[in-house]
């Protein structure tokens, strides 16, 4: 008799990743309001809020995930498919409420699925955020053996009065930055590519970092929710901008009204010598860097010239000026 397992589905192994992902959430959310985990859907009153709007994103790792197959190290990639969901969502003045996750391989691994549920449930804690459920799909035939596939869905809520339109922006506004803590999870293509040409490996020592390539690739991305909500509470924020893909010029324009054009200090944004060494390494023009990595600055805020002292007090080393805005061409011009 031929059978699911046969084909290569296993459902009872599916149904211990399950039990897993219930007992590690029950001990990481003790006290979740969630009404139900484990069912078809969950549910979350939404209280407190008078006139609440419910924000939505979602969003992948991208090709970070081949490194991590490559090392075998799989929970760091779990925290940046939360921090990819929630950080876009806190854009919005939103606080995060719920995430999910999607799962899809070819044969379900338990230790390595079980590795990228722990960094799943570490970056929900790091974002502030409940992880309310999720799918994991087997799909014999259709990934290679090794390989699977992450993406996440994140659900936050705000009072109607405090969302972040973008509205008040205006000539002689303050660009705020927040560090970032590496590559996060973009421009990884163009990482892989450099590394091919040049035949460095993964398990390599950068001597000038002080880590393997591994390990400075896997460092995860930094999840901003602690930090915004530092600076709702103390002062206006007009506008705040994820730079992911495409840099500080393809996502800091997306804040900008027409007639204001944003002005970056390259100077002004603190050294992280990860990109200068895979500048060095793959001969990578200036432009193109800024074009496809964060260079630093993974959260840039503007607020009026008024509160940005009080800003800067509230985050301390977290955060440094790093341009402004004039009148002009609706643009980003990095000087």
């Amino acid at each position: 008799m031929t059978t699911y397992r046969d084909a290569g589905v296993d459902i009872d192994r599916a149904n211990e990743f399950v039990a897993y992902i219930k007992e590690k959430v029950k001990r990481a959310f003790p006290d979740s309001p969630l009404t139900k985990f484990g069912g078809f859907a969950s549910g979350l009153p939404v209280e407190g809020h008078r006139e609440p709007v419910i924000f939505s994103s979602t969003d992948g790792v991208g090709t970070k995930l081949k490194v991590a197959q490559e090392l075998g190290v799989h929970d760091t990639v779990g925290i940046d498919l939360v921090a990819m969901n929630v950080n876009d969502v806190i854009t919005t003045g939103a606080d995060p409420l719920l995430f999910l996750d999607y799962i899809a391989t070819g044969r379900i691994d338990l230790q390595v699925l079980k590795a990228v549920i722990d960094g799943v449930v570490e970056g929900c804690k790091r974002g502030e955020v409940l992880l309310a459920g999720g799918e994991t799909a087997e799909m014999p035939g259709f990934y290679p053996e090794g390989v699977y596939d992450l993406a996440g869905f994140c659900v936050g809520v705000c009072e109607r009065g405090e969302v972040i339109t973008g509205e008040g922006v205006r000539s002689g506004d303050v660009l705020l930055g927040l560090r970032s803590s590496g590559f996060h999870s973009n421009g990884f293509s163009l990482i892989r590519k450099v590394l091919k040409d040049k035949g460095v490996k993964l398990t390599d020592r950068v001597e000038e970092l002080g880590q393997s390539v591994g390990e400075v690739l896997l460092t995860p991305t930094r999840i901003y929710t602690p930090e915004v909500k530092l600076l709702k509470s103390n002062v206006e924020l007009k506008a705040l901008a994820h730079i992911t893909g495409g840099g500080i010029p393809e996502n800091l324009i997306r804040v900008l009204p027409e007639g204001i054009r944003a002005v970056v200090d390259k100077k002004s944004i603190p050294e992280n010598p990860v990109f200068a060494w895979i500048q060095k390494l793959g001969g990578v023009e200036e432009r193109e860097m800024f074009r496809t990595f964060n260079m630093g600055v993974g959260m840039i805020a503007v607020v009026s010239p008024e509160d940005c002292d009080k800003a800067l007090d509230a985050l301390g080393r977290d955060a440094f000026v790093c341009g402004h805005l004039e009148e002009g061409k609706r643009e980003v011009v990095i000087l």
